[in-house]
């Protein structure tokens, strides 16, 4: 079966040009209007991607006025729609005011089909990329969900979430390692927001904190315990109580401050800087780090009794490159947020910025991901990002790809179809066409590499 034509409405009082257009557009299926209120009922009918539109309609086939108004009408009832304007009057002028009213493009008469037609043809595809970049965002924002606010269509991701919420609801210590800017704070939200307890979720960062102000910041302190201790107060640990505790980079903690929390967590009561009542304490510990703490165990830094404390649960994230796919759903949402706060005019990342996010290796993962797009957002020019506003003109470095031409294949295989899905929004015939093969190729595919669509 053929695929259906994109629809095109001509706006044209002239019969003979009508006729000349109708056969003009030969990848289009063509819906003619001589006057604007048949060109207004056929927009609210068909709703067509591309319009072509004569300025000199009638009752003023010598004027623009006519023809401006119906501009203004189509922007007004849909936004979207890609408007070619053609006129011979006052063409300089009547082309400024056409693209300031909304129109795409403009065409100074006489017409030469073949380029009209080149540039209807660019219209659709801008058009049809608009409306792609609009449902992965609103895929982003909804459909892609994990733990309440984490974006993936990643299986690897997936599988992490799905341990996430199966060890939610245990008081078990759960170890997060992945590398800086892979979401380890917002697991742990969510990790929190999953497991039903009744308390908060208080966050301390153990590498960002002085070591001799750590001990205070978790334990908390008695009124006078030491200089500037004008008052007694509450450390991180007993604010949680009834919640979770996230000690971010646990691995900064110092050789003697370990101590003090494995006694908690083993105990599960603490004792203030300065005091010497215990206080009993309900808090759930989730911990997270990027270095490796069994090296760090094997040189002294860090005790093997408190790992096994903390790592009752260890869950290992992976990083942006190893989640194909996964760039592209996170950018339409930082790209809906960023735009929508500070540069409206921009919807959506070209072709060549989608190509350049699929290359790159993201060494600073989903941090630098947000940041290269605010970043593009507050720069780019048009409607669309491109990968010279998200720096990205330079490819990454070669992948480290097995020997094994069977097993080199099938890496290729899996990170092409799923950045192809990711791309065409999970829609079959678009992914195989993206990727040229055929649908029933494409679900032999994902079958065999047992892929999600």
């Amino acid at each position: 079966m053929s695929e259906t034509r994109p629809k095109l409405l001509v706006i044209e009082d002239d019969p003979g040009l009508q006729a000349q257009l109708k056969w003009a557009y030969e990848d289009f299926e063509v819906i003619v209007a001589g006057d604007r209120a048949s060109a207004m009922a056929a927009l609210r009918s068909e709703e067509p991607a591309v319009v072509t539109l004569d300025l000199g309609l009638p009752p003023d086939p010598d004027g623009t006025s006519e023809g401006f108004a119906l501009l203004d009408e189509i922007m007004a009832l849909k936004p979207d729609t890609k408007v070619i304007v053609a006129s011979g009057h006052g063409a300089r002028e009547s082309a400024l005011q056409a693209i300031e009213r909304g129109a795409y493009d403009f065409y100074q008469k006489p017409m030469d089909f073949d380029e009209m037609a080149l540039i209807a043809a660019r219209a659709y595809r801008l058009h049809r990329l608009e409306a792609e970049n609009r449902q992965l965002a609103v895929r982003a924002g909804k459909d892609n969900r994990v733990l309440g606010t984490m974006i993936t269509a990643a299986p690897e991701m997936l599988r992490v979430a799905r341990t996430i919420e199966r060890v939610a609801g245990t008081n078990v210590s759960v170890m997060l390692l992945g590398a800086s800017g892979t979401g380890k704070e917002l697991l742990a939200r969510g990790l929190h927001e999953a497991s039903g307890r009744a308390g908060g979720f208080v966050a301390i960062n153990c590498a960002a904190i002085p070591e001799n102000l750590l001990e205070s910041e978790l334990f908390g302190h008695e009124k006078g315990a030491f200089t500037g201790a004008v008052k007694t107060t509450e450390g991180k640990i007993e604010q949680a109580h009834g919640g979770t505790l996230f000690l971010d980079e646990v691995g900064d903690i110092p050789f003697a401050l370990q101590v003090k929390l494995l006694r908690f967590l083993q105990e599960r009561v603490i004792e203030r800087i300065g005091g010497r009542r215990s206080i009993a304490v309900d808090t759930r510990i989730v911990c997270a780090t990027h270095q490796n703490l069994e090296a760090m165990i094997a040189e002294g830094r860090f005790r093997e009794d408190l790992w096994y404390r903390l790592a009752e649960i260890v869950v290992k994230i992976p990083s942006l490159a190893e989640r194909p796919g996964d760039a592209a759903l996170l950018a339409r949402a930082f790209l809906a947020r960023f735009a929508k706060e500070m540069n409206p005019a921009v919807k959506g990342f070209a072709p060549d910025a989608l190509a350049a996010m699929d290359a790159w290796g993201w060494p600073g993962n989903v941090r630098e991901l947000e940041n290269r797009v605010k970043r593009a957002v507050i720069m780019a020019d048009g409607k669309l990002v491109h990968a010279g506003d998200l720096d990205l003109d330079a490819p990454g470095g070669e992948e480290d790809l097995p020997l094994n031409l069977k097993s080199a294949r099938e890496i290729t295989d899996r990170r092409v179809i799923r950045q192809a899905l990711a791309r065409s929004e999970g829609n079959i015939s678009s992914t195989a066409r993206l990727l040229g093969i055929s649908r029933p190729t494409l679900y032999d595919l994902l079958k065999q590499y047992d892929l999600q669509h």
